[in-house]
């Protein structure tokens, strides 16, 4: 195989244009233009099984990215998991800018747990919000390590986390880059 892709040569789209072609499916793997392209991670925005559902069985993405608080908790992103191996879609879940350390302890434990772990986004929370969250990931050289606590290996320090949100802090300066997708009652609504 000749080591340019669309005319620009370069190792990463050969070593992506090789891994694709070696690729068994039953189905066929198409053309290689089709195929030759970076890998797409969707899902952070996706709260209902028929948005990400298509996705994966048509193999049109590469890392399903749901957020883990958004998709139904861990027994719901385990599922998602499970129906993405089977198709060869690997795990990025999504930890967005106004994630919290137990999302993030939930993501990691469910990397741990599933075969087609791909990739895990971090958040870098202040040292601040760690301390009101003991047990919190640790970030180490790359790595991330969960707690060895029982459950997450998670807590609340619920004194600290109230001063966290204290006087100094607004609803406005959050950031918050998506329309609420709970409503009051904690039902899950499309953003």
């Amino acid at each position: 195989m000749q080591c340019d892709w669309r005319g620009v040569s370069s190792r990463t789209a050969c070593f992506s244009s090789k891994t694709r072609c070696r690729r068994i499916r039953p189905d066929g793997t198409g053309s290689l233009g089709s195929n030759a392209r970076p890998p797409q991670a969707v899902g952070e925005l996706f709260t209902n099984p028929q948005e990400w559902l298509p996705l994966i069985s048509e193999r049109l993405i590469d890392f399903i990215r749901v957020r883990v608080s958004k998709a139904g908790g861990i027994s719901a992103c385990r599922k998602i998991a499970a129906l993405a191996e089977a198709f060869g879609v690997r795990s990025a879940w999504q930890e967005g800018g106004e994630n919290d350390p137990v999302n993030q302890a939930a993501a990691v434990h469910l990397d741990m747990a599933i075969w087609n772990f791909g990739i895990q986004e971090v958040n870098h929370f202040r040292p601040e919000e760690l301390a009101a969250f003991p047990g919190h990931i640790e970030r180490v050289g790359g790595y991330l390590y969960p707690s060895a606590k029982p459950g997450l290996g998670i807590d609340i320090d619920e004194a600290m986390a109230a001063a966290l949100t204290g006087d100094g802090w607004s609803r406005q300066s959050y950031h918050s880059p998506y329309p609420l997708d709970r409503k009051a009652d904690g039902t899950i609504v499309r953003p």
